[in-house]
């Protein structure tokens, strides 16, 4: 079994020092970007996250760290303002 290689990204943003935030200011700062896969989008990535959690929740309403993932699911497009390429 070979090491574990930790990406490039881990190593320049594992430690968060670029920048701290609460996850609202993180889905805040996803309303500032065009996301390439839904460029046609006439409303916030915001509103996106909390549309899939609402969703999972309906369907799936015992699991509420299944909720919590949706909301989650696209933070990681908040590098795109750091340099990252979408």
């Amino acid at each position: 079994v070979s090491p574990r290689v930790a990406c490039p990204q881990s190593a320049q943003y594992g430690a968060c020092s670029l920048r701290r935030m609460s996850v609202m200011e993180a889905l805040e700062l996803l309303d500032q970007l065009v996301d390439e896969s839904d460029p046609d989008v006439d409303f916030p990535n915001s509103f996106h996250a909390f549309q899939t959690a609402e969703g999972i929740r309906r369907a799936h309403p015992d699991k509420d760290w299944f909720h919590l993932v949706g909301l989650l699911h696209d933070l990681g497009k908040v590098l795109v303002l750091f340099g990252e390429p979408q």
